[in-house]
């Protein structure tokens, strides 16, 4: 991942979602200072059936 650039989108009021490629890594809480990962991030997606 080096030399990659991430994604960064507030969701919410000082809360903001920090992606990967079209991977979401989890959320950083600006006032908090903390950094919550999303479980499987890199898991598996389930595509609609069509």
């Amino acid at each position: 991942m080096v030399g990659r650039k991430l994604g960064l989108k507030e969701v919410d009021d000082g809360i903001w979602l920090v992606s990967f490629l079209r991977y979401d890594l989890g959320y950083i809480d600006i006032e908090q200072r903390t950094f919550q990962t999303i479980d499987n991030a890199f898991g598996t997606r389930l595509s609609p059936m069509s």
